[in-house]
């Protein structure tokens, strides 16, 4: 009997680990037949196969229970550029309760067969191709407590059968093409916290009133949606309400009066661009104040309620372009947590008060076209972290205390048309200080010099003031798309740099002013005692130039020896990695890289040589100094990373030498040059639609470096000399990312040595700490304006030594001037779609670097270009970069 029982038992123990191993099987082949049926360019899946080391619930993106028998719970999958179709065969999975397939290319219809997971409560497929109607079979995914359909193709009206999903916590349909009336069935969602119905334009009909009766809601999001009527009165109800968002509807009527002492959770409302009207209702903070208040663009008139100013949680304060009126609120001003105040284009009145100073964390203020009226208070210098101080078209007066422009971050001043007197101070501390306009007031005194000093100072506006004595000469050492002088009593002689690139209109009204090209021609005669210093000068030149020639022949005598004998040094201490079979040695290298096969002058970070390899191709080698100190594992890690980026626009690494003073970096050949190189050229006359595809395919290349590769990566050194074209034109980044083979602080110190004063630079360059994507943008902005202009980007302009952005911008302040920037040699056919390209290339290089494009919308913008779509033409306006760059 013991016998059989052990037995009994033992049959039982293989049967139950038979019964896991097939059930392990099982769901394992479940996900190898959902991978057959998907299509996967990247092979993001590689690790799901039979033959793997890893359990399948190690495998990317699955996530198991923690058992000891685990089954498939997650399925993650974001991200991965997937296709194909969803099969029906995950519902197999049958404690699967996540789907994640969101920001993929999966095109079809609303898989319902999903319905059969029953499990499943979380259902993601956001920002896809996924297209058609949503049906009333949608109830059957009943189990659901998350359901994201949004960034999609999603058409047709809102089936009423969605009410059935009374579980869902989440519903996500914004940023489709949903049409008709919302039906009244959400008042069933009584667990719901986030509503998003944004961006369906199509959207038509009042918000319907039920939604008042979601206790548990957090989030609402109805902006940009084609709703008309009023706001419910029932909204009172959202008493867990955090953030409402109504703007960019056709709104209308009064705001519910009890709204916001209802709403006691609340921390961002915006109902901005909208036809609302009447008093805005007191008790807007509620118990706990607001976080996020927007007001912006509607109709809004009266005062606004005196209890704002117990919001001792507010961070952003946003009413601008409405018709409020009164006195602004005081207290405002002095909130510890307020981070934005924008109440431009209404009719409020008041003064700024000095207690701005306990405002610890303001960063911009924009209360343009109002009527107020006082003096700017001294506690404005007091706040460091402001960046943005906006308040033209007002009543201020008096003199400007002498520390208006004392915060660090300060990138933005425009005090313009206002009633401001005495003289300017001198500004030392705002060093970042981008844009400075102070016209149409009746300030006196000089220019001060300190300006000067302002090293990213690119917009000048000092016009229709009592200005006197001469414009100081350090001004010309700025990169200024934008010097405006004129109105005043300014005297003496303009600089050069300045006179010859400015529209005469930034000067006229300075009769005292002299220089080419104005009225008042200056004197070429200098006096007797100033002739003879010059030519005491001269002479002293002369000599040294001798001196210095006799110094460089011995030294470049020593250079030969020296370089020969630093070869032969040098070549035990190297070592290679080839991607590709080069056979070529380091020696062959080494001795091929000559004056003969050197390509151009010496780049930032080395030249470039051109190799005949022993089988006849040839290979581009790019020799990098200045590097840093990383280990060979480390440099050859970053290398490996460089090389495995495939993209038809970004130039092939085949391989790479380093010694512990250089590295060769090896990549292919290309027989067209570079875009610089062409633009340069005397016969340059590309067709436009070729312009425009080198454009697109540089673009496609960047967005693949900031969003697609993996890890994430920036160029940093874009310039027209840095695109190469292959015989079909189709252009290929290089020098990208050096500075994780240089080393940071190198790459850093090379930039700063040798391309400081680059106008592919973006302005932030010179204070920033942290390489980012806009400036990639700015880059990228600066070379489609070369494609567009025909000309070179240093030189736009060489008569007048302008680069080509300031050339640019200063040309479109001019009457007719976008058409006048445009390449001549293309046909006027193609006029639209040059400025539609042009008007990209201003938004790539505006100053403000949050205003810049990403790369992945510059795409989007170029490709329908490309399709001929009609783009902003020859109305092109600078009106608001030159008042306040954008």
């Amino acid at each position: 009997m013991a016998s059989a029982s052990y037995r009994y038992c033992f049959l039982l123990s293989i049967s139950f680990t038979l019964f896991i191993v097939s059930s392990a099987l099982t769901e394992a082949d479940i996900l190898l037949s959902f991978k057959a049926s998907i299509e996967d360019p990247r092979n993001s899946l590689s690790s799901w196969s039979s033959s793997s080391n890893l359990h399948y619930c190690n495998w990317t993106g699955v996530s198991c229970t923690n058992s000891s028998s685990p089954t498939v719970t997650t399925l993650n999958l974001a991200s991965l550029n997937l296709s194909g179709e969803i099969s029906s065969q995950l519902c197999e999975l049958t404690n699967l309760t996540l789907l994640n397939l969101s920001d993929n290319l999966f095109n079809q219809p609303i898989p319902l067969h999903l319905s059969q997971c029953s499990s499943l409560v979380t259902l993601n497929l956001s920002n896809n191709l996924v297209w058609g109607t949503i049906p009333d079979q949608i109830s059957q995914f009943e189990s659901l407590r998350v359901l994201d359909f949004s960034r999609n193709h999603i058409e047709g009206k809102i089936p009423e059968g969605i009410g059935s999903l009374v579980k869902l916590q989440v519903l996500n349909l914004g940023s489709n093409l949903l049409s008709g009336s919302v039906p009244s069935v959400f008042g069933n969602f009584t667990e719901l916290i986030v509503l998003d119905l944004s961006q369906n334009a199509y959207l038509v009909g009042e918000i319907p009133s039920d939604i008042g009766k979601l206790k548990k809601l957090e989030q609402l999001f109805l902006q940009s949606s084609g709703f008309r009527g009023q706001i419910p009165d029932s909204f009172v109800g959202l008493q867990s309400l955090k953030i409402l968002d109504l703007s960019q509807n056709n709104l209308s009527g009064v705001v519910p009066p009890t709204l916001g002492s209802s709403l006691k959770s609340l921390v961002s409302f915006d109902v901005s661009q909208n036809k609302l009207s009447g008093s805005f209702p007191g008790g807007i903070c509620g118990a706990q104040g607001l976080i996020n208040l927007g007001l912006h663009t509607n109709f809004f008139k009266g005062p606004i309620p005196s209890s704002i100013n117990g919001c001792l949680n507010l961070e952003r304060f946003q009413v601008q372009n409405n018709e409020f009126s009164g006195d602004f609120p005081d207290a405002l001003w002095s909130l510890s947590k307020i981070k934005l105040i924008r109440a431009e284009n209404n009719r409020f009145s008041g003064k700024i008060p000095d207690s701005i100073s306990m405002a610890a964390q303001l960063e911009q203020v924009q209360i343009d076209n109002n009527s107020f009226s006082s003096k700017i208070p001294k506690g404005l210098g007091l706040v460091k972290s402001l960046y943005r101080f906006s308040v033209s078209l007002n009543g201020f007066y008096g003199e400007l205390p002498p520390n208006f422009c004392d915060s660090p971050v300060m990138s933005i001043i425009n005090l313009s048309h206002n009633s401001l007197s005495g003289q300017i101070p001198e500004l030392k501390k705002c060093r970042k200080l981008v844009s400075l306009s102070l016209a149409d007031n009746s300030l006196t005194g000089e220019i001060p010099t300190s300006l000067a000093d302002l090293p990213v100072l690119t917009y000048l506006d000092l016009s229709d003031n009592n200005l006197t004595g001469s414009i100081p000469l350090g001004l010309q050492n700025l990169k200024l798309a934008l010097f405006n002088v004129s109105f005043n009593q300014l005297s003496g002689r303009v600089p050069s740099a300045l006179v010859s690139g400015l529209p005469a209109s930034f000067l006229e009204g300075n009769p005292d002013l002299c220089g080419p090209g104005l009225p008042n021609s200056c004197s070429d005669e200098l006096p007797r005692h100033h002739r003879s210093i010059g030519l005491s000068a001269m002479a002293c030149a002369l000599i040294s130039i001798a001196v210095g020639i006799g110094i460089l022949l011995v030294a470049a005598g020593f250079f030969v020896f020296h370089r020969s004998s630093k070869w032969k040094s040098q070549m035990g201490g190297w070592s290679s990695v080839f991607f590709y079979p080069l056979r070529i040695t380091e020696h062959d290298l080494a001795v091929a890289m000559d004056e003969k096969s050197a390509v151009g002058s010496v780049g930032a970070f080395g030249r470039v040589y051109i190799i005949s390899l022993p089988s006849g191709e040839l290979v581009a080698v790019k020799k990098l100094v200045n590097i840093g100190s990383q280990t060979s594992k480390a440099l050859k890690a970053e290398v490996k990373t460089l090389a495995k980026i495939r993209h038809k626009n970004i130039i092939k690494v085949l391989g790479f030498c380093h010694s512990d003073e250089s590295i060769f970096l090896i990549y292919e050949y290309l027989q067209k040059g570079s875009v610089g190189d062409m633009i340069g050229g005397r016969d340059y006359q590309l067709q436009w639609s070729v312009r425009l595809r080198i454009a697109i395919g540089v673009a496609q290349g960047l967005a693949y470096l900031h969003k697609d590769y993996v890890p994430h990566l920036l160029h940093r050194n874009v310039k027209s000399k840095n695109i190469l074209l292959d015989t079909d034109f189709e252009p290929k980044l290089t020098d990208f990312a050096l500075d994780r083979l240089v080393g940071e602080a190198a790459f850093r110190s090379t930039i700063a040595s040798e391309s400081a004063d680059s106008c592919y630079n973006a302005p932030e360059l010179g204070y920033s700490k942290k390489a980012t994507e806009q400036m990639d943008v700015y880059s990228f902005g600066v070379v489609l304006l070369e494609l567009i202009t025909g000309r070179q980007a240093e030189q736009a302009e060489p008569v007048d030594s302008l680069d080509i952005v300031r050339w640019v911008r200063r040309k479109i302040n001019i009457s007719n001037g976008a058409i006048q920037v445009l390449d001549s040699k293309i046909s006027n056919s193609y006029q639209q779609e040059m400025l539609g390209a042009l008007d990209i290339a201003i938004r790539c290089t505006s100053v403000m670097p949050e205003k810049r494009p990403s790369m992945v919308e510059v795409v989007r913008g170029l490709l329908s270009l490309s399709s001929k779509t009609q783009l902003p033409g020859s109305d092109f306006s600078m009106q608001e970069e030159n008042s306040v760059p954008v």
